[in-house]
């Protein structure tokens, strides 16, 4: 009697255990399927968008950066570049802009890089992001062209998310 005792009260006891254990794992587990339908559910409502809106932010950030380093025009934003400006004239602004230079060549991944962190700083003192800006120059001289590539394609990856929320 005593051993059966013994046995029920080691059945309640991982029984209890068992319960304590779903109880605690299950919110995690209802958190990571939430973020994954949550994921699936902005890919499938905002991915046409997103990559349409890639392009436009890629050409924003070159056309802002060359402007810049020409001091064509201190009044532009890429906020208002991509926001305001229809794609198209973007476009030949940045052809103009690069006065002859492929838009793909190395120069153009550069203007974009820089463009592309100098929004990603914007929230600092102009102190701060000139001291980053600086160091943002020099990674860029000391990459290979698909690191800055790859790099300036995360960037833009990320800006766009941004505009779409």
């Amino acid at each position: 009697m005593a051993i059966i005792a013994l046995i029920m009260k080691n059945i309640a006891v991982s029984a209890t255990l068992m319960c304590a254990c779903l109880a605690f794992s299950m919110p995690i587990y209802a958190q990571a399927s939430q973020s994954l339908d949550m994921d699936q559910w902005l890919k499938a409502r905002f991915g046409v968008q997103h990559e349409k809106l890639i392009p436009i932010v890629a050409v924003a950030d070159m056309y802002f950066s060359c402007q810049q380093q020409k001091q064509a025009d201190s009044n532009l934003t890429i906020k208002g570049l991509i926001t305001k400006v229809d794609r198209n004239v973007l476009a030949e602004n940045l052809i103009e802009c690069l006065a002859g230079v492929s838009a793909k060549s190395d120069i153009a991944l550069n203007y974009g890089l820089k463009g592309c962190f100098h929004e990603q700083l914007s929230n600092l003192s102009l102190k701060d992001k000139q001291q980053k800006m600086a160091l943002v120059t020099k990674a860029i001289a000391s990459l290979s062209r698909a690191e800055r590539q790859k790099s300036f394609t995360q960037c833009v990856t990320e800006q766009a998310i941004n505009y779409l929320q």
